[in-house]
């Protein structure tokens, strides 16, 4: 199975992600943690990228499909994966297309979180207070004010990517502003109508 999982910044991708991950034995390529991986690690992108996430910037398409696709090649995403927070962008979904289709596979599904903007930034002003009072490092793109221009390059660059998927007849829509088990709950759902490998409609 090969999915996306998109939504704007705070919306539980990642929180979702890993658990369709885990219960289809798939592997969890999550964008972010990626970047941070690469930050943490001195690659020579590392202080670009940096400095993009503290903006609240979208990183350069360059950086961020050869980071991910390279991930594709591994043998982690051999059995399927499921894609956090990628594509962001039309060049990014062209690009994924074309390195699946070089390899003879598609998309399986392509879900959307839908939220909406102000409870977004209440529902991470509550993560930040919790990460604070356990003591934990707060991560500098969940900032409130970093955040918003987030959120903006969301709906100016990402959105134009569900009406790509959309025409592709690949778009499923859930409601991300739901409860974790909802949200779950209507994943499943949606992957429950994803044909299997097996009965031959995709590889």
């Amino acid at each position: 199975m090969r999915l996306v999982i998109l939504g704007p910044p705070g919306a539980g991708k990642s929180t979702q992600a890993r658990r369709v991950a885990e219960k289809y034995g798939i592997a969890h390529l999550s964008v972010g943690d990626l970047l941070r991986a690469a930050v943490a690690s001195d690659t020579p992108v590392g202080p670009l990228i940096k400095d993009a996430m503290a903006r609240g910037d979208l990183v350069s398409d360059d950086i961020v499909q050869t980071i991910v696709l390279k991930q594709l090649d591994g043998p982690d995403a051999a059995k399927g994966f499921i894609l956090d927070g990628f594509p962001r962008t039309i060049p990014q979904a062209e690009a994924l297309g074309r390195r699946l289709k070089k390899r003879g596979r598609d998309l399986d599904a392509v879900i959307e979180l839908k939220a909406d903007d102000r409870l977004l930034l209440d529902r991470i002003a509550a993560r930040n207070a919790n990460t604070g009072s356990r003591g934990e490092l707060r991560r500098v793109d969940d900032d409130a004010e970093v955040l918003r221009p987030r959120i903006d390059a969301y709906h100016r660059q990402t959105a134009p990517v569900l009406d790509y998927y959309r025409g592709q007849g690949l778009l499923q829509s859930v409601n991300g502003m739901l409860s974790i088990a909802q949200v779950e709950q209507e994943i499943d759902r949606v992957l429950a109508g994803v044909p299997s490998p097996s009965e031959g409609t995709r590889l």
